[in-house]
């Protein structure tokens, strides 16, 4: 027992000496063009040889996904400060918090979280294109384990593109090591950005596993490739793929099972979460839980607008399930409750979920109704209606049915991952919606300034954004 406590500590502070010098390269820098590796310190090349090494640096960039950067569920996300850039969060937090800039419409290129969202992005890039770049050169690991690694970090790498593609629009697509060659990249244009994309997540699927490595289903499998990839062709308007990617989660009922229960659904073991990001240690729940849950009025920071808490249906059973309120003096404030632990528990109870199921059902009916097949639509979109407690949609010819899946986008996926903000820019709506309900919007908002720092180090990334 000793020996083998001894080992088990061993390889853990193998994992720090070899891990931290890439943390170090990737996150203490002044931008990512100017990554690099310290001088003295143990090469990737080392962390590539071992299988213990090699996952310990794929888990690791999960980590700083769920903890740093526009993706993690806390206050600093997309989530978050997207919301309140639309009409999903009201601001009520101090003048001096990061998100009022955000609620007002007043962005700068300096603004803290428009540049840490940037740097974050492009370092957790780059720590994929090390894992890829170590793993395809390794002589040691075996090829199912370095098509598993390899797989996992095209996944990383096109999830984060298409992030950064959809909130600053034309963007480099990096997937280099070298700081010197980065350091001068220009900007891809969207129509190629969509397609790279698409060309990483295709090789993530064929090199990925069917089933996932964990029944917590926190490592990406070909599952959760293809659940971004139907993503990819909405946006891209590819809609036959799109229809296709998302029917092959769906078809899937063996792995994934409908949750009729809506109290169930954001449960850590739920049958309908495709990607989630796993706690850091048991006993913590999702960061969604923890920004989100308001256990005193005023709110700190945001709360669901009053005009979307309104515009639910009266008897939509996801107004009684996933919203919450608090009051004090007379004045009531909502907040999603969608997760319902804001605290540590003994043991977690919930997971922060990425992808799920009714989204692929919501992307298949837009794709449906785009292609004519109306009937097969609305199948999809009474599948979620249902499971509301609503009526079958009223939604005869093809537009009204399209208009019918934005609402029902609007409804089922609030608060996650600036669903709202992404449907109504990829939808041309963002003026005719937010014009004279956000103070200070312009058209040109529907993009984020790209950071000065980074102009200033890399003029190949001008000319600046339109409005900035």
């Amino acid at each position: 027992m000793k020996t083998k406590l001894y080992k088990r500590k061993e390889i853990n502070l193998f994992k720090r000496m070899i891990i931290l010098p890439i943390l170090i390269a990737c996150y203490g820098c002044e931008s990512f063009v100017e990554v690099n590796r310290p001088s003295g310190q143990l090469s990737t090349e080392a962390v590539f040889e071992d299988r213990v090494t090699a996952d310990a640096a794929v888990l690791n960039i999960y980590a700083n996904l769920r903890d740093s950067g526009m993706l993690t569920g806390n206050s600093i996300s997309i989530t978050t400060k997207m919301g309140a850039y639309t009409d999903e969060l009201n601001f009520y937090g101090i003048s001096s918090g990061t998100t009022l800039n955000f609620y007002n419409n007043t962005l700068l290129p300096t603004n803290p979280q428009v540049v840490t969202w940037w740097k974050t992005a492009y370092s957790q890039i780059y720590a994929a294109n090390s894992i890829i770049q170590g793993i395809t050169v390794s002589s040691t690991l075996a090829n199912t384990d370095k098509n598993q690694f390899i797989g996992e970090a095209l996944f990383i790498r096109s999830l984060l593109h298409f992030y950064l593609m959809n909130l600053y629009g034309d963007v480099p697509y990096v997937t280099a090591t070298d700081y010197k060659q980065n350091s001068i990249i220009g900007r891809t244009n969207t129509n190629l950005l969509y397609s790279k994309i698409i060309e990483d997540l295709k090789t993530a699927y064929t090199l990925l596993p069917e089933n996932y490595l964990t029944p917590d289903r926190t490592r990406p499998n070909k599952s959760v490739a293809m659940a971004l990839l139907a993503r990819v062709y909405l946006y891209s308007k590819a809609w036959a793929e799109a229809s296709n990617a998302a029917s092959n989660l769906i078809n899937n009922t063996g792995t994934y099972k409908w949750e009729s229960n809506l109290n169930k659904i954001f449960l850590k073991e739920s049958t309908v979460t495709i990607w989630q990001y796993k706690p850091a240690v048991e006993g913590q729940n999702s960061a969604e839980g923890g920004s989100m849950i308001l256990l005193t009025g005023p709110p700190a920071d945001v709360a669901l607008n009053p005009n979307f808490i309104n515009a639910f249906e009266i008897v939509d059973q996801r107004r009684q399930k996933w919203i919450g309120s608090v009051s004090k003096a007379g004045s009531t404030w909502y907040f999603a409750s969608k997760y319902k632990v804001k605290l540590k528990t003994a043991s977690s109870t919930e997971y922060s979920i990425v992808f799920r199921l009714a989204e692929q059902y919501l992307i298949r009916a837009e794709a449906r109704a785009h292609q004519g097949d109306l009937i097969g639509a609305k199948e999809d979109l009474n599948k979620i209606r249902q499971n509301a407690g609503l009526s079958n949609t009223n939604a005869v010819s093809q537009q009204e049915i399209l208009e019918a899946v934005m609402h029902e986008r609007r409804f089922e996926l609030f608060t996650e991952s600036a669903h709202r903000f992404f449907d109504l820019k990829r939808n041309g709506q963002l003026d005719s919606q937010l014009t004279g309900v956000k103070n200070g919007w312009n058209s040109t908002d529907s993009l984020l300034p790209v950071p000065e720092s980074e102009l200033t180090l890399n003029p190949n990334l001008l000319p600046q954004n339109a409005g900035y």
